[in-house]
């Protein structure tokens, strides 16, 4: 659950979306290097949100299909 000083975790359409912004942003390149280390920290992290969307959906599918026999 997200504290009062975090933002609620975006859904895996919302963090896939931002990311690929994050990336057209770095490779448009016209920033300074403290905006570019901010973009690729908010990337990884967006990333991460990504990673676990897809591992949590993975799971779900592996769990229905075992249940199905």
């Amino acid at each position: 659950m997200a504290t009062s000083d975090e933002q609620p975790k975006p859904s895996y359409e919302e963090a896939r979306e931002e990311l690929i912004d994050v990336v057209r942003r770095l490779e448009a390149g016209g920033t300074t290097l403290e905006e570019s280390l901010a973009l690729w920290e908010r990337g990884e992290l967006l990333a991460g949100v990504c990673q676990e969307w897809l591992e949590g959906a993975r799971e779900r599918l592996r769990t229905t299909a075992e249940a199905q026999g």
